[in-house]
């Protein structure tokens, strides 16, 4: 694997769900800047789902932070409710609440804080940039 250096890209995002697809486009263009090509679907999809939830589940706004630290790239979403995100454990196919189920399959791990205790939380999933074997 080569060497890559570090680097961190913001998106600031209006309560819209236009901006999902606005940040997936900018996502893709940063991957594919940085040589990152393998990571852009599963990318796509994760930056989805996590801001996705922050535009469902709030009133304010939101922000995508894309992250390259050594072998790792993460993406996280912050957003203006303190509330922990749930799995639901009985997801309906047809209807919203899969989108964690789809994080925790596809990410190699996520997580998620309280930021300055009370104005909202921060949503993360990691995906190496290494290949994993099948």
């Amino acid at each position: 694997m080569r060497n890559r250096p570090d680097w961190e890209y913001t998106l600031h995002i209006p309560h819209d769900p236009r901006a999902v697809g606005i940040c997936r486009r900018a996502l893709r263009d940063i991957l594919t800047t940085h040589g990152l090509p393998a990571l852009l679907d599963p990318a796509e999809l994760l930056a989805s789902e996590l801001l996705g939830n922050a535009i469902r589940h709030t009133a304010g706004p939101a922000s995508l932070k894309i992250r390259q630290s050594g072998p790792s790239f993460r993406l996280g979403a912050w957003d203006s409710d303190p509330t922990p995100p749930t799995i639901n454990p009985h997801p309906d196919p047809t209807e919203s609440g899969r989108g964690l189920h789809l994080i925790d399959a596809y990410a190699d791990d996520w997580g998620w804080f309280a930021v300055n205790g009370s104005y909202g939380k921060y949503v993360w999933c990691e995906l190496g940039t290494t290949s994993k074997p099948d």
